[in-house]
């Protein structure tokens, strides 16, 4: 069943999760143990993200610098494999604009359908780091409703060059990602709004929120998507705070704003461990909002937060 699929027929609010590949270097266990921790919740679906490779420079011999591409987190594609070969669930990876041509995702959609690897979420990815001819226009997508596009030829049996194929017998399916606060390169929250409405057009069937912590705007953000028409799930997506630099590092990187409650109690931690537990407890109220709410799932980002996402489950399903 798709990640839609899976979402229309379950009356509760499901879990899902979202784990980053391992540094390179690193093996498949890392990815396990973050999945045994928090599989007794019933995933429904677990998203793996995308990274590019990005230009760094490194000292040779001779005292120089010379310039050397690396992609610290590969494996995407293949995880997505090894996770719903081995789970049994399916796993959601993340395909994203930049840093990747039309040529190396159609080889992406390509590999996962020989996986059976049919659900993806659709992205444009972070400019940051790339060179010039990594986000060329002539080579890459510009915006991931040009990405949909791609995604949804394939799916038709057409390929980057207009060839025809045997299409997929299994059609990907694909969710987006979109704004309670506004993307910060959008002027407004119309045009945002506008954008993902043509995004939901295209064919994507659900939209997965950036993390927030003020669940006022999350219901805001719905009603004036239901308002503009846009009918999919939203799902919103939640990030415990586990360490105290946080507070600012947050609001700065992701454009989220902490509403002034939390930043307060933040304020009077100590140590980490004090905005570890500070995190857990405002995660928990938030998560039994949304589900008194109806929201059709909650999307948990994972990242150097495994155990609080575990503490905050337990707590709330």
């Amino acid at each position: 069943m798709s990640v839609i699929d899976l979402l229309n027929s379950h009356s509760k609010t499901a879990f899902s999760f979202e784990i980053l590949p391992p540094l390179k270097g690193n093996n498949f266990s890392k990815v396990c143990a973050i999945i045994d921790k928090l599989r007794e919740f019933d995933p429904k679906y677990i998203n793996i993200t995308t990274h590019h490779s990005e230009n760094i420079y490194k000292e040779i011999p001779d005292g120089s610098l010379k310039k050397v591409n690396v992609r610290k987190r590969p494996g995407t594609v293949a995880i997505a494999g090894a996770i719903q070969n081995r789970y049994k669930i399916p796993a959601v990876p993340h395909i994203i604009c930049k840093g990747f041509t039309k040529e190396e995702t159609e080889y992406a959609l390509i590999d996962l359908q020989y996986l059976g690897v049919t659900d993806l979420l659709l992205l444009r990815g972070d400019a940051n780091k790339l060179e010039k001819d990594q986000i060329d226009p002539a080579k890459c997508h510009a915006h991931t409703t040009d990405l949909i596009g791609q995604v949804s030829l394939f799916n038709q049996g057409t390929d980057v060059e207009g060839n025809l194929f045997d299409k997929p017998e299994t059609p990907f399916s694909f969710g987006v990602a979109c704004y309670p606060e506004k993307h910060e390169e959008a002027p407004n929250m119309e045009s945002d709004i506008a954008f993902l409405k043509q995004k939901i057009a295209g064919g994507a069937e659900y939209a997965v929120t950036q993390l927030f912590f003020d669940n006022r705007k999350y219901f805001e953000f719905v009603e004036r998507c239901r308002q503009e028409g846009i009918t999919v799930p939203i799902i919103p997506g939640i990030k415990p705070i586990v360490f105290l630099d946080q507070l600012t590092v947050l609001p700065r990187v992701f454009r989220s704003d902490i509403p002034e409650v939390l930043a307060n109690e933040l304020r009077k931690c100590k140590t980490n461990e004090d905005a570890k537990q500070v995190g857990i407890e405002w995660s928990i109220g938030q998560c039994k909002e949304l589900i008194e709410a109806g929201v059709p799932s909650l999307h948990f980002y994972t990242l150097m937060a495994t155990d609080s996402v575990k503490k905050i489950a337990q707590a709330i399903y």
